[in-house]
């Protein structure tokens, strides 16, 4: 699968160092990117770089540029050339330009290193492989196990933080569409997708309806039944006296006309 660029900030790690005895120009260093830093909210996750995501990059040889804010047009230092150094340590990842490039760009760099205008730096990569968890405050968390290097760059400000490529990371990871993502990290429920065992309900959530009026209370059917049973004993009843009541008068009349002299 093909993974978009990415680019991550660390705050104020650039340094201005002063030209050394036999150059002209000044250099700069700093550190790229740091391990186990856990990065800002990215939008509903976190984010960490661990110890030796780097070192296949530095390994290979692979040609890494030092632009200003990641801009082609402010190349500053490539390793290609051997004018930009790379080495990782127990920090993180250390770039160095012992001299910057006597150009219009790197003059300009030098004076605003010297003056603390530019304090940050930022790298940029591809994700070769990353590993998703939760951090100990329960927070979705992105590891990035190893990345190829593109740049590393001195920045004016963080950047905003493309994390589409994250998103879709996370999706794979889970075996679910990104639309399936999206929601449930504006509800803040990523988390519970990186639980074993949970389980989340990807449907919206039901909308609650307006209470209506309550139906008028109907008698259960075996209060009915009796009720009915009752009635047609009552009504059997009364036929019933009907009956008898007839079957008196006939014997009185019976009676008197036996009496009646023939």
């Amino acid at each position: 699968m093909h993974r978009p660029l990415e680019q991550r900030t660390t705050r104020g790690t650039v340094e201005f160092r002063a030209a050394k005895p036999g150059k002209k120009m000044p250099g700069m260093k700093g550190y790229a990117l740091k391990y186990n830093r856990l990065s800002q909210n990215l939008g509903g996750f976190v984010e960490r770089v661990l110890p030796g995501a780097v070192d296949k990059s530095l390994a290979d040889g692979v040609d890494v540029l030092a632009r200003y804010n990641h801009d082609d047009n402010f190349l500053l230092a490539r390793t290609l050339s051997g004018t930009l150094d790379l080495s990782s340590d127990d920090t993180g990842l250390l770039y160095d330009v012992a001299e910057l490039p006597d150009t219009t760009a790197g003059r300009d760099m030098a004076v605003l290193l010297e003056r603390g205008d530019v304090q940050h730096s930022s790298f940029a990569f591809f994700t070769i492989d990353d590993d998703w968890g939760a951090s100990d405050q329960g927070f979705p968390l992105r590891s990035l196990v190893a990345v190829r290097l593109v740049d590393v760059a001195p920045v004016n400000t963080p950047a905003y933080m493309d994390t589409s490529s994250a998103v879709r990371s996370l999706a794979t990871h889970l075996g679910r569409d990104v639309e399936d993502i999206q929601p449930l990290m504006e509800r803040g429920e990523l988390v519970r997708l990186l639980t074993k065992g949970s389980i989340v309900d990807l449907a919206p959530a039901p909308v609650e309806q307006p209470p209506a009026d309550e139906p008028a209370a109907t008698e259960p059917a075996e209060q009915q039944a009796t009720d009915d049973s009752a009635t047609a004993e009552e009504k059997s009843k009364g036929a019933q006296g009907d009956t008898h009541a007839a079957n008196d008068l006939r014997a009185r009349r019976l009676a008197l006309m036996a009496r009646r002299p023939l």
